[in-house]
């Protein structure tokens, strides 16, 4: 980044303290706080919740907080408008990871970035009730026509063809992967490889599809029969899930966890011995990239984003998703031969270390310059 000190307006449904905060808000946080960092200006439109302060200051960013999680998208633009009115803006940054917040049609004072990990399409209507996934899904059919004079960053191939499939140019979108911190996610040193641990990471959503691992474990405990199922992180389908455990005499073999952050959420990756993710989409897979530096192989669904930061048969495995018995059939040899889980783990961290947040930060700084410049000129 250079000397230029610019002013950057980001608009994100949940900021890196929200209790649900999941790898889209890790990227944007990574990245924007060494704006902050770089002395440049940072402010950030989010989300509240029940018992978080309404304005709060991290690691030099500003954070402004109104709504909820269904009002969010209706009062972001009116706060964007506000901020606009008294504060110089270079550049509005949108989060598009839930829905869109139309910054293009509701100001005219400053260009438009839209970051973009992936969107829902058909998906939603796994996740939310008819009338809201309906609502979302709408929404996003809008994004072509809005934001057609609009650049785009997005996490991975599958999104930009995803995109590209909606009517967005080919030429506006921008390919810039996540990074990972590897003064933290630094390989341990093993005597010995760890037990039969699969790990799920992230939000506990349904669309996540965390059950067709409990529906695969009775089969892999047939052959492991001391394989366990961890379940990290927090969201509003854990009770279903539960439920599912419980109706299925598993108890014994699945853990929830809870939310995990800074040495309790490192000392679990340690012991794991495979991460798991059966997700139908995802922007990228950053926990994959991050258990992969650990040396943790994973297994996960042959899903846009997911085929992407999985190399199959080299740093762990594809499966079609939803095959519970070709899913039993990849983790059972990861979960007994340990020359071959030694094998994927020494890949796995060949793969993640060419992964920089430092990198990423810049190749984002780039492209708002570029943005910023154009802007300037169809305005002289």
């Amino acid at each position: 980044m250079d000397d230029r000190r610019r002013q950057f307006l980001v608009i994100s449904y949940r900021d890196i303290r929200h209790p649900e905060f999941g790898g889209a808000e890790i990227i944007i946080y990574e990245i924007f706080r060494r704006f902050a960092a770089g002395g440049h200006s940072v402010r950030f439109i989010t989300g509240h919740w029940r018992g978080a302060p309404r304005e709060e200051t991290i690691e030099g960013m500003r954070i402004s907080r109104v709504g909820n999680q269904y009002t969010f998208n209706f009062l972001a633009p009116l706060k964007m408008r506000e901020i606009l009115g008294r504060e110089p803006v270079d550049l509005i940054v949108e989060d598009i990871n839930k829905i869109p917040f139309f910054s293009p049609f509701w100001q005219k004072r400053a260009p438009v970035l839209g970051v973009v990990p992936h969107l829902f399409g058909t998906t939603v209507f796994q996740q939310a009730p008819f009338p809201l996934a309906l609502y979302v899904y709408l929404y996003e059919r809008l994004i072509p026509r809005v934001y057609r004079n609009c650049r785009f960053s997005v996490l991975s191939n599958t999104t930009r063809e995803d995109l590209i499939g909606r009517g967005i140019a080919p030429q506006r979108l921008h390919l810039i992967r996540a990074g990972i911190d590897h003064d933290y996610y630094v390989p341990p040193q093993r005597e010995a490889p760890p037990g039969p641990v699969m790990l799920y990471l992230g939000r506990i959503k349904k669309y996540k599809r965390i059950d067709l691992v409990i529906e695969a474990l009775p089969s892999i405990l047939e052959a492991v029969p001391q394989a366990e199922y961890w379940i990290v992180g927090e969201g509003d389908h854990r009770a279903a899930l539960e439920a599912q455990v419980e109706a299925a005499g598993l108890r014994n073999h699945v853990r929830f966890l809870g939310f995990q952050e800074g040495a309790a959420k490192l000392e679990t990756l340690y012991r794991t011995r495979v991460l798991v993710y059966t997700s139908p989409k995802e922007g990228w897979g950053l926990s994959v990239i991050e258990a992969g530096a650990l040396g943790i192989p994973c297994v996960a669904s042959d899903a846009p984003g997911l085929r992407e930061s999985v190399r199959d048969g080299e740093t762990g495995y594809l499966v079609p998703h939803g095959d519970v018995a070709g899913l039993a059939a990849r983790l059972i040899p990861l979960l007994r031969d340990d020359a071959l889980w030694s094998r994927m783990g020494r890949a796995a961290i060949d793969w993640a270390a060419g992964y920089h947040w430092d990198r990423s930060a810049e190749e984002t700084f780039a492209l708002a310059e570029r943005i910023i410049g154009e802007w300037g000129r169809s305005r002289s």
